[in-house]
């Protein structure tokens, strides 16, 4: 079995996810969210969808990136 990187967890059924040349174990999806998944630097929320990205910083939607001066960029619908 293998030991969740997160919670500790050693679970049967848990997976590696490869991301920038590391591999990291999780036991859960959530998990691997909370390990790996970017933040919105406006709201704090964690980025599941596509969010958007400008200059290196990583945001949510449009409307957060504004909030913090990147006033060009827009949603895709």
């Amino acid at each position: 079995m293998a030991v969740c990187e997160v919670c500790s967890n050693d679970y049967e059924m848990a997976f590696e996810v490869r991301a920038a040349g590391v591999v990291h174990v999780f036991d859960s999806l959530e998990c691997a969210a909370q390990r790996i998944a970017p933040v919105c630097e406006n709201c704090q929320c964690r980025i599941l969808g596509h969010g958007v990205q400008s200059d290196g910083r990583f945001f949510c939607c449009a409307h957060c990136a504004r909030q913090q001066g990147h006033a060009k960029l827009v949603d895709h619908a």
